[in-house]
């Protein structure tokens, strides 16, 4: 490791133009003959659209044009789609109701598009979208999935009776029956994990540009994979052909998945855009976002863990039914199956599982992938189910979880993952002795004295990321393959620049993947510039989601830098008339081994394009392009302690102590590592204490949609974290990383409801453990 290679604390590059205020956002971006767009959303959850008149907005000050869905659709312009298919456990394919840019003749939530404004400014568009009479004739909306499944519920797509999308399962159900009829013990419990809104810091945004004269689309757009929105918009939804359509996402304020997906909005300006003959630009504002931007979680889980006379796991059987809200986006369809079930083991050998999912529509904002993406509801069900059983059994819930880790590896689960490496047993040892678990029940006694509930909590998560291989997800009903793209460009004076398909909205890429070359060839990070977010540039990639950028994104640079490397050696070798086996990369030259021959590496580059004197039959220039299909996922592991105090008075929980010990395999920059889990706890502590996207349920209102009412985690609710690493290299892929940027929204809930329960003597308290609701607890409890 040099001071800027592979495991150097180096500061993030790109910080400096972030806290400059020098970032380039996509509401940043401004084109000559520019207009702004303000959209037409329904105030209703249900209703069917029985008129729309434009002509009171058309006369408006400044207003270039107003379209609605019936235009967009007389233009071919196509349905959003869900792109994984799954099949319900009869066979029949998943039930996806059409989804319109714009409404043509039915809304199914509040916010759903049925019109665009465009305008010389955005107050103009937004004054003359509220001019635009809209006759709706309103319908009975339903917002909870128990609910939206029962006789008589309002239906939102006849494409789906019953409002029932799919009823999938996995594993072996007979063997968990069978399991838990002659079980010793069986714990129960209900488990609900709340519905979220991902609140990135830059709300969603998208700039659409129609060229007339070269008939080329430009979409700038806040998108965490713009090759994947490219190919959508081309291949699926009609909008322009691929080739002349050019997607870029610049700086990007923060995703956690729900910039994933391809939106309205980005759709209807490009096409606004060819249709007005201006580009038009649309900024969310914050109440738009809480409205539109997909949320996340939103499960009710039953979950039966059955035990034998050694309290050994014998089986695990869940029923889940998950809320997917009024559409399927892009994604959603694999979140609450193979990315939430195939984790049911947990760090446990349990030798027979089984899960039956049910997913539904609701008049809600459609739900997909938010930080961790189904493995924090599975992580969040197991967790609590056997710190309960620990509860039940009157037994250490560290030493129950002791005796069921998983301890040799590779490790085939019943629910297809094949774990390939971990020591789960060293995460609980570091995290118990961090957080003293020894000396709890005195401080617990000091707490007693001052009038104060202290209660301790943990979590043994593991998560699966970098979702591969390709061939594996495909025959799961992925639409895509989720490989990754590298090309390595050597300049002609030596600096590098490094286009990946993998994009940067917050993870430091411009710095860990700068220091990923800099260990490889010796040279300095400044030296290596990082290019991503625009298909004209990268020829294609699969973005940035599911902690995937190390390791698949730099997997895949390792691959094109393998082939930068010998063919400077080569050059090398010529040069200095050596065999190339001799020759060996130090220090920013290439010398032979054991002898004072050298030649920098500037110079190897300025032969390479100079061509002057190369080996024979060698083409100049030197920049090599890998694609990396990665073998398996990989599997951060990890155990989280959690210890709060909770006045009984308020009902008020205080987080005293966190303690998170993580195994990510092999670390680029511990620095931003630690960022990554920082950030990761927040959120989850925020879903745990305070976040709950919350609707009316007969009117389908959305009710949190400020921040008034929709309560995120503030600096005096956040306790310093105590970080540590055990790491084991990840085996699948040649830098050994495992990922670890959904690792802390993940662990942390379930530890600390925990520690909440554990503290109130109420193992019934639900997400997220607001005050009164806890002092509700407390009151029951008695």
């Amino acid at each position: 490791m040099g001071v800027e290679g592979i495991g150097a604390r180096v500061t993030r590059k790109e910080d400096k133009r972030f806290l400059t205020g020098k970032g380039r956002y996509t509401d940043d971006m401004t084109v000559p003959g520019m207009k702004y767009a303000c959209f037409v959303r329904s105030p209703y959850a249900h209703a069917r659209i029985t008129g729309i008149d434009p002509s009171a907005a058309r006369e408006m000050s400044g207003v270039i044009d107003v379209l609605d869905g019936k235009q967009l659709q007389a233009d071919g312009i196509g349905n959003l789609i869900c792109g994984w298919m799954i099949h319900s456990k009869d066979g029949s394919p998943m039930k996806m109701g059409a989804w319109r840019p714009l409404a043509v003749d039915t809304v199914r939530y509040v916010g759903d598009a049925v019109a665009i404004v465009v305008a010389d400014s955005y107050l103009e568009a937004r004054d003359a979208a509220e001019a635009v009479a809209v006759d709706y004739d309103e319908l009975p909306a339903v917002t909870e999935a128990i609910a939206a499944m029962a006789d008589g519920a309002p239906q939102l797509h006849p494409e789906a009776p019953g409002n029932l999308i799919f009823d999938w399962e996995l594993g072996d159900g007979a063997a968990a029956d069978q399991a838990i009829a002659s079980a010793a013990h069986v714990i129960e419990i209900e488990i609900h994990n709340n519905r979220l809104s991902p609140n990135p810091m830059e709300p969603r945004a998208t700039l659409g540009i129609y060229d007339a004269a070269e008939d080329h689309y430009t979409c700038y757009t806040t998108s965490q994979n713009p090759h994947v929105a490219r190919l959508v918009m081309s291949a699926f939804y009609n909008v322009a052909p691929e080739n002349k359509l050019r997607v870029i996402a610049p700086d990007v304020g923060g995703g956690f998945g729900s910039k994933i997906y391809i939106y309205p909005e980005e759709i209807v300006c490009l096409w606004a855009s060819k249709k007005t003959g201006v580009p038009v630009k649309w900024t969310s504002d914050r109440t738009e976002a809480f409205l539109t931007d997909a949320h996340g979680r939103d499960h009710v889980s039953t979950a039966k863990m059955a035990f034998d006379s050694e309290q050994r796991i014998t089986a695990l059987k869940v029923e889940t039914v998950a809320n997917l809200g009024a559409y399927m986006s892009l994604f959603s369809s694999a979140v609450p199956t193979y990315l939430y079930a195939t984790l049911l083991s947990g760090q446990y050998a349990i030798p027979a599982i089984h899960a039956n999912v049910r997913t539904v529509y609701t008049n809600t904002v459609p739900v997909d992938a938010y930080r961790g993406a189904g493995r924090p509801e599975a992580t969040y069900l197991l967790e609590r189910t056997i710190e309960t059983a620990a509860r039940e059994l009157g037994v250490s819930p560290a030493e129950l979880r002791r005796k069921n880790f998983i301890r040799s590896f590779p490790y085939q689960t019943p629910v297809i993952m094949n774990y390939d490496a971990g020591d789960y047993e060293a995460s609980l040892t570091a995290a118990m002795e961090a957080a003293d678990w020894a000396g709890f029940s005195a401080r617990r006694a000091d707490a007693e004295s001052r009038g104060k509930k202290r209660g301790i909590g943990m979590s043994c998560y593991i998560e699966a990321c970098g979702i591969a291989p390709s061939a594996a997800v495909g025959s799961l009903g992925a639409g895509v393959g989720l490989w990754e793209s590298a090309e390595v460009r050597v300049n002609a004076v030596g600096t590098i620049e490094v286009l990946t398909g993998s994009h940067s909205h917050g993870q430091g890429h411009e710095t860990t993947f700068a220091q990923l070359v800099a260990e490889r060839l010796g040279v300095s990070i400044d030296s290596v510039n990082i290019v991503h977010g625009d298909t004209d540039k990268v020829q294609m990639g699969m973005g940035t989601y599911g902690s995937r950028s190390g390791a698949v994104g730099m997997s895949a640079v390792v691959k094109a830098l393998d082939k930068v490397e010998a063919k400077a050696k080569k050059i090398a070798a010529h040069m200095m008339e050596a065999d190339e086996s001799d020759i060996v990369v130090e220090n920013g030259e290439l010398k032979v081994a054991g002898t004072d021959k050298t030649v920098p590496w500037f110079q190897v580059a300025l032969a390479a394009y100079t061509a002057h004197n190369l080996p024979g039959g060698m083409e100049p220039g030197l920049k090599e392009t890998a694609f990396y299909d990665p073998a398996n996922f990989t599997f951060p592991a990890g155990c989280y302690i959690a210890e709060v105090e909770v006045d009984p008075e308020t009902g008020k929980t205080d987080i005293v102590q966190f303690v998170a010990a993580d195994d990510f395999g092999n670390i680029i920059n511990p620095l931003i590592v630690e960022g990554q889990v920082h950030g990761g706890l927040a959120q989850g502590i925020g879903q745990a204490l305070l976040e709950e996207v919350r609707y009316d349920p007969e009117s389908g209102q959305l009710l949190t949609a400020s921040y008034m009412d929709y309560a995120m985690p503030r600096a005096d609710d956040l306790p310093s974290f105590k970080l540590s690493h055990q790491n084991t290299a990840c085996p699948s892929n040649p830098l050994g990383i495992k990922g670890c940027g959904e690792a802390g929204a993940i662990g942390s809930p379930p530890a600390l409801m925990n520690a909440i329960t554990d503290a109130i003597g109420n193992n019934s308290l639900t997400m997220p453990a607001t005050p009164m609701k806890v002092w509700q607890a407390l009151q029951s409890a008695h």
